[in-house]
Parts: structure tokens; C-alpha cells; sequence
């Protein structure tokens, strides 16, 4: 299978996670276990998952990079997590699927300025499509109201994708160097390290004896698939494609939540959601398209 191809299935996979995600994780959190202690779940769990894989995959990191490594921790694992669930917690999902869309945005002016990357107007409009899928979807929905009461909620989660973006950035450079379980398995390392003065109370807290079989399965899929699975495939769906084609593909997360919620019985279909999909792949295609270089 082509490369190329293979890193566009690890992102789409790392997709249909999260869009799965909002439907599962909710039955957890906050009734069985507080934000930033299912946080800290999360970045322990995957962190002793990467380090087993990674105890197969001998590769010695040069110490120059290991702050480049810390950064990322912090921007793509603590900052990102810390500051999404904070922000969720003081606005609404609407609201945030709504400010999680300028994400794609945010890394192509990232990547403009960090990596030098030249920004097209097929990006820019491949962008412009994905955002009215998304928009579509989420605006449907209804019950989207930005005010002062939301505001600060509204602003952390605008910061949570500042974050992801940032990080998105910063770690690609690290891709065409190391194998990406080596870079991931750092990534986590320090991340978990930002995230315990945070999580660790709420962790403590958590009364494992309440959980029932459907509630440890849903858990074991958030720290497994949500966060293992997911950031692994992103890793080296990333060693591939620009920043800009891995955080495009954001976009599909509304579609995948509601097409997941239509086939467990909690939505239905309409064609609305089939336009906002197709607007969607459009959007990614065009992204992912290389930059046409003219003949010297």
C-alpha cells in the first residue's frame, strides 16, 4: 500500500475515534470520574502502552531535542487536554465544536511562520469547505449562544486549539528524525509529567469499585482508542502529511459523532449531513494536494 495512503487511513482512523469518542466518553465523565483526573488517566494509561511498544524499538534520542520534546509534551498533551476540559466545563459543546474549527486555520499560519510554509489559495479554500461542513453540522444542531457566560470557557478552548496546533508544528520537524513511537513516547513522558500537580487530586479520588462492565469497557476505550491509538496514528499519519492535511481532517469529527449517533439509534439521517460529509472529504482532498513546483 502506498505510504501516502497509509498515512491518510491513520488520520482518518484517528478521526472516527474522536468522532466516536463524544458519545462514549460523556457516559464516564464526570459521574464515575472528574475531567482532570480522567486526564490523568489518560496520559498514564497511553504513556506505559507507548513505552511497551517502545521497549522493542531501541533509538537513543539526542539530548538537543529533548526540550524541543518537552515543549511538545506540553503543547499537544497537557496544555491541549488541561485546557479543553476546562473549557468545556464553562461553556458548551456547540460552542466549542464551533471555536475547534479555526484549529486547520491556526496550524497553516503556524506553519507559515515556524516551518516557512508557503499557504496556496487551494489550501485556503480546501479550509474554507471543511469549516462549512463542519459549521453545517454543528449550527443544526442548535443550542450555540457565545456571550459572557460563556466567554472564558470560549476562550479556553480557542487556546486548546491554539495549543494542538502549535504542537502539530513543532513535532513534524522531529518526524523525519525519529520513528514515530520514539517521539510519541517522549511526548507523553513529559506531558504526564505537566499533567500531575493537575490531575493527580482527582485521579485519587476516582472509586474504581463503582464502575460496572459497560462503564470499564467505555473507559478502557478512551485510554486505548481515544488517546493511544489515536495520538499514535497521528503521529505517523503526521511523518507523511503536512500539518495543515492532519489537522484538516478535524473536520470529520462532527460528521463521524453524527453518523455514529444515527447507527446506535440517537440521530437520524438527513441529507444536510450527507452535503456537510462530501464538503468535508472535498475540504481534506484539496488540503493534502502537494504544492505544484514550476520547472526551473
Amino acid at each position: 500500500m502506498n505510504t501516502n495512503l497509509r498515512a491518510h487511513l491513520a488520520i482518518l482512523g484517528a478521526n472516527v475515534i474522536y468522532g466516536v469518542n463524544y458519545s462514549i466518553a460523556k457516559d464516564v465523565m464526570p459521574e464515575y470520574i472528574l475531567p482532570f483526573g480522567f486526564i490523568f488517566c489518560r496520559v498514564l494509561g497511553a504513556l506505559l502502552l507507548f513505552f511497551g511498544i517502545g521497549y522493542f524499538i531501541k533509538e537513543k534520542v539526542d539530548r538537543k531535542d529533548l526540550l524541543k520534546l518537552a515543549i511538545c509534551g506540553f503543547f499537544g498533551v497537557a496544555a491541549n487536554q488541561l485546557m479543553f476540559f476546562y473549557g468545556l466545563n464553562l461553556t458548551n459543546p456547540i460552542n466549542a465544536g464551533i471555536i475547534m474549527t479555526s484549529n486547520p486555520i491556526l496550524v497553516l499560519i503556524a506553519s507559515a511562520i515556524i516551518l516557512k510554509t508557503r499557504i496556496t489559495a487551494t489550501k485556503i479554500f480546501g479550509i474554507a469547505l471543511g469549516i462549512s461542513g463542519a459549521l453545517i453540522i454543528l449550527l443544526f444542531k442548535k443550542g450555540f449562544a457565545f456571550g459572557s457566560d460563556t466567554i472564558i470557557g470560549d476562550a479556553f478552548i480557542f487556546l486548546n486549539a491554539l495549543s494542538y496546533g502549535i504542537y502539530l508544528v513543532l513535532v513534524k520537524p522531529l518526524m523525519s528524525k525519529y520513528k514515530p513511537i520514539t517521539v510519541i513516547k517522549w511526548v507523553f513522558t513529559f506531558g504526564f509529567i505537566y499533567v500531575i500537580p493537575f490531575g493527580f487530586t482527582q485521579f485519587n479520588a476516582i472509586e474504581w469499585n463503582s464502575f460496572g462492565s459497560d462503564i470499564w469497557s467505555k473507559f478502557l476505550f478512551v485510554i486505548i482508542g481515544t488517546t493511544f491509538l489515536a495520538y499514535l496514528f497521528n503521529i505517523y499519519g503526521l511523518k507523511k502529511l503536512s500539518p495543515s492535511t492532519v489537522s484538516t481532517y478535524i473536520y470529520l469529527q462532527p460528521v463521524i459523532a453524527a453518523f455514529f449517533a444515527i447507527s446506535v439509534g440517537k440521530d437520524s439521517f438527513t441529507w444536510i449531513k450527507l452535503i456537510a460529509a462530501i464538503l468535508i472529504f472535498t475540504g481534506v482532498y484539496l488540503v493534502s494536494k502537494p504544492i505544484a513546483t514550476k520547472n526551473q
